[in-house]
């Protein structure tokens, strides 16, 4: 069909380039016959034509006669007559070769435009039209989709960088502003340069070996129709989070140059190639299960939706290994030896950049869909994302209600965070009561893990390991008890519901939640090995940690050389107790 549609175009294309040429021909006579006609029109000045020329039709030509009454008679006029008549008279010659050129030019400037149609509607096609592939075709609303999700995700780096400003102490809020803002920059340039090649193209299972530098892709990215570099811009949101959840446990005490060092390992390294194995288009955890995959006796791959463990659980253990390579901020006393957590500056900033973070989770599950096409996974997901924030939040403030008689502000933003983390695996293959019971464990599970933290002697200002870590592990764990069974796969036009996920709790045995605990485990404990192995490198440099005249003094000061409240008088007396005060003076 569309070789007949071209050869149509190419011979209406010659035809109207004939036609043009032989109007040029025409024009060529008509200039003649024109230039004849004014050289006429300059010899007869003297004759009474000249002024009322162009007004023949309307007025009786004083020269002209009149036509016998046989001729003008009205039924029965003989028109060869009266043509005969008239050729015999001057004045109707001239009116006569006047009417000519007129209609000549008339029709010649119609041939002109018909000439000229074909290239201005159409370009003609003389060769065959391309043959479009999958991956050539950009789908513009899945596109639009990604790029709003992207840039919800990226906001969330706002309400990373005022979490962590408002728990920290005040003598160290620059230091966190710069880290998280050096830390986006950085993630950037190295996503772009090889972390999204590691991460997300064809190689072996474990590390992607294509597009270094973005070079030699596709213009969509694998078969979701959504641009290329749209996609990049959502990853590289994803990844940008993960490397600020690892600065949340070590504020207070990493040096500047070993934040750089740390995290160019942490967003070149660790998170593009461990994250390839669960996101990869052939990682080895993606197509576990399948016959010549790994572990083909399962007969189902591992599942992260959104990143309960390809973001979080990495993000989390990282900053495990961070908190206990660095050791404690001076001063810090545990609660098992008579201490206390130390008071964070600002919980107006904290728990602001807490509800930054919820509405930023908009862009990280919903999106993660990338298809705007598919309606209602996308309104499921973004649904299940609010309750399950919702219980996270209570469950957090009333289980640690009996144990301080207080209400307290810092656990309920760390429970709806934590039930944010939790239903970021399997929100899109559970029902809205499954996100409550999620969301309301993940509430008890942070409680939980901030306290044994505190009793394993191990400093999280913020709660970064409890929170991304521990509840990644259960909300990616969840997946497998939780999934109804109704829900396959999301798709660039419509859901694919051919493969449906259901868990134990719903009738499919523990089929999925031994994918799912396979995967997380495999993942979080080669996170904490190669993390700790970094960790160590980097403090062998000397950079990993200020020193102890720098961490008294402040990092705002010692670092940065400005405080971030200079109206204010800063001192380590502000401190719960004094030992800061004794490790000065020592």
């Amino acid at each position: 069909m569309d070789n007949k549609r071209s050869r149509l175009k190419t011979v209406l294309f010659k035809a109207c380039s004939s036609l043009g040429k032989k109007s040029l021909n025409y024009l060529n006579i008509i200039l003649y016959l024109v230039t004849s006609f004014w050289d006429f029109f300059l010899k007869a000045e003297s004759t009474p034509v000249k002024k009322g020329f162009f007004r023949v039709k309307h007025q009786q030509l004083p020269t002209m006669k009149k036509l016998p009454i046989t001729v003008r008679q009205s039924q029965q006029v003989n028109k060869l007559a009266r043509l005969r008549q008239r050729l015999r008279d001057p004045e109707w010659r001239r009116y006569g070769y006047l009417l000519l050129l007129g209609k000549a030019m008339a029709i010649m400037m119609l041939f002109m435009v018909l000439a000229f149609i074909p290239n201005l509607m159409v370009t003609p096609a003389l060769a065959a039209d391309p043959v479009l592939k999958g991956n050539d075709i950009v789908n513009p609303i899945n596109t639009l989709w990604t790029l709003l999700a992207a840039f919800l995700v990226f906001a969330m780096q706002v309400g990373f960088t005022m979490l962590e400003a408002g728990f920290c102490r005040s003598r160290e809020t620059v230091n966190v502003l710069m880290e998280c803002i050096v830390d986006t920059c950085l993630c950037g340039l190295l996503f772009y340069a090889w972390g999204f090649a590691f991460m997300f193209s064809h190689g072996n299972g474990l590390i992607g070996l294509n597009w270094f530098f973005l070079q030699g892709a596709a213009s969509t990215y694998e078969s979701t129709g959504v641009a290329f570099l749209a996609f990049w811009l959502f990853q590289f949101a994803f990844a940008d989070t993960c490397s600020t959840i690892t600065s949340g446990a070590m504020i207070g005490r990493t040096g500047f140059i070993g934040d750089l060092l740390y995290s160019t390992g942490v967003s070149g390294f660790i998170y593009p190639i461990i994250g390839h194995w669960a996101w990869g288009p052939d990682g080895f955890l993606a197509t576990m299960g399948s016959k010549e995959g790994f572990l083909p006796f399962l007969g189902i791959g591992f599942h992260d939706f959104a990143g309960s463990t390809v973001v979080h659980t990495i993000g989390g253990f990282i900053a495990l290994a961070g908190a206990i390579a660095l050791g404690p901020r001076l001063g810090r006393r545990f609660k098992r030896d008579g201490g206390g957590p130390m008071l964070p500056h600002d919980l107006v900033i904290a728990a602001s950049g807490g509800l930054i973070l919820w509405f930023g989770w908009y862009g990280f599950n919903p999106g993660s869909t990338l298809s705007a096409m598919d309606f209602v996974g996308t309104g499921r997901v973004a649904a299940n994302t609010t309750l399950a924030a919702c219980a996270g939040g209570l469950s957090a403030l009333f289980f640690v209600y009996p144990k301080t008689k207080k209400w307290d502000l810092g656990f309920t933003v760390n429970g709806f965070l934590a039930g944010l983390v939790a239903i970021t695996c399997p929100c899109y293959w559970v029902n809205p009561t499954g996100s409550i019971i999620i969301g309301a464990v993940a509430g008890v599970v942070v409680v939980l893990g901030i306290e044994l933290l505190e009793w394993l002697r191990i400093d999280d200002p913020i709660g970064a390991v409890p929170v991304h870590g521990f509840c990644g592990i259960w909300g990616t764990w969840s997946l497998g008890l939780f999934a109804t069974g109704e829900f396959g796969a999301t798709g660039p036009i419509s859901p694919d519901v051919s493969a449906p996920l259901r868990g134990l709790f719903y009738g499919g045995g523990i089929q999925v939640l031994s994918a799912q605990v396979i995967g997380n485990l495999i993942i979080a404990v080669s996170t904490f090995a190669v993390a700790m192995g970094l960790m160590y490198l980097v403090n062998l440099t000397g950079t990993l940690r200020v020193s102890k005249e720098g961490e008294l003094e402040g990092l705002d000061l010692h670092e940065h050389g400005i405080p971030a409240y200079p109206e204010y008088v800063i001192s380590p007396s502000v401190n719960p107790d004094s030992s800061a005060l004794e490790e000065l003076n020592r």
